[in-house]
């Protein structure tokens, strides 16, 4: 008999979903989200029965099943009375309601708990928003004085802004029959663990490497006011060398950092770090990982505050540096978008319809300077001086 492990089935749909994202592919797209979604719905079927059979509430825990508001409540009803119409297409055209902007805030809170790059950076909920204003020049200065021409002039280019209905990202969501059965808190769970990881899988992918053209632009594109922008894609970043991650070497990044726009600078104090799992282990483990006295060892070791976050959407052999708050990510249902909708695209089994549902939102550095793009292929393992009787010698750190 076989016995099956969800978490390592769960992570391989997460593994094939996040490479589809990357390919960009978009029939791969919709069928990698839609082989995802039939298996978190066995989940969350198979921990149903259990907890009838149970009533043991760490599973509910387990899963994520809230309490709901009552305007929650409300939405997923009567979304599970379109479902169960005989023609849920024309049911689901009489439906004026988008997500509560609630359940959007929980499933931005499932994503920051478990993808650390997405926490990091300024990721919001701009359900109810169309544009962001944003600060183009950095710290800007409080002017005393009479506002005239000179003062306005001044003005003029600091204020940029955020167009967030360009991007649109779609999830498709297989429900079965018996799915409508076990109530709106678990079709909560299950909505949410499906709009989580497919915006997580493809907004990583888009802060890092988007081009702009009707994605993100990633940290990895250069947003400088004269940027030359062919078809709406923005040219890569000029990359930096980087062979080492000693003190000399992350001065020099801090301060590329901190030069703001305008000629003015600003404090830098955590510098952010993305690599590829691969390049992490082969060449930045290696410089930044130290053995103590008592013989253990300490790891993620930097002459400067630094975190390290291993991600796949960063190409092998570059890293990017950067100011993880100087990244602006507003993601949401939108005020026209947000509705769950009929799809016929794809045809599973009888007993299970297919359903839509789009969000919005767009993503871009604040400023051209809160990031680096990195060459680290010359990286090699770190050498420490060490001083003996006033004569220095050197040794691997790994040594």
């Amino acid at each position: 008999m076989t016995i099956r492990n969800k978490d390592l089935e769960q992570q391989a749909l997460k593994d094939s979903l996040g490479a589809a994202m990357k390919s960009g592919d978009e029939n791969a797209i919709a069928m990698a989200l839609s082989t995802f979604a039939e298996g978190v719905q066995q989940n969350v079927m198979d921990e149903f029965k259990t907890y009838q059979q149970t009533a043991d509430v760490s599973i509910l825990a387990k899963r994520g099943v809230h309490q709901l508001t009552a305007e929650e409540n409300k939405f997923y009803q009567s979304i599970i009375t379109a479902m169960k119409s005989s023609d849920p297409r024309q049911a689901f055209t009489t439906l004026p309601a988008a997500y509560p902007e609630t359940i959007i805030d929980n499933v931005m809170a499932d994503i920051k708990e478990t993808h650390p790059l997405l926490a990091a950076i300024n990721f919001t909920n701009t359900t109810i928003l169309t544009k962001m204003i944003i600060n183009k020049q950095g710290a800007q200065l409080a002017i005393w004085g009479a506002i005239n021409s000179a003062i306005t002039e001044e003005l003029s280019g600091a204020i940029g802004t955020i167009d967030l209905t360009l991007c649109k990202l779609s999830a498709f969501m297989p429900i079965s029959k018996d799915m409508l059965l076990v109530g709106p808190a678990w079709i909560d769970a299950y909505v949410r663990n499906i709009l989580s990881e497919a915006i997580a899988a493809a907004t990583e992918e888009a802060i890092v490497n988007g081009t702009g053209l009707s994605m993100p632009i990633g940290m990895n594109r250069s947003v400088a006011d004269d940027v030359v922008v062919t078809g709406g894609v923005y040219p890569l970043k000029t990359k930096m060398v980087v062979s080492n991650l000693g003190p000399v070497t992350l001065g020099a990044i801090a301060a590329k950092l901190a030069q703001a726009p305008n000629n003015k600078q600003r404090p830098v104090a955590e510098i952010l770090m993305l690599v590829n799992p691969i390049d992490y282990f082969t060449r930045v483990y290696p410089n930044t990982t130290i053995r103590a006295l008592d013989g253990t060892y300490n790891y993620n070791v930097l002459p400067y505050p630094t975190l390290i976050i291993q991600s796949t959407a960063v190409t092998v052999g570059t890293a990017i540096f950067g100011l993880a708050a100087e990244y602006f990510m507003g993601i949401g249902a939108g005020s026209n978008g947000g509705k769950i909708e009929f799809s016929d695209e794809f045809k599973f089994l009888e007993d299970q319809r297919v359903y839509l549902t789009k969000m919005f939102g767009n993503g871009r550095a604040l400023d051209d300077n809160a990031f680096i793009l990195a060459d680290i292929t010359e990286m090699t393992a770190a050498v420490l001086e060490v001083a003996v009787n006033n004569v220095v010698k050197t040794k691997e750190q790994t040594a």
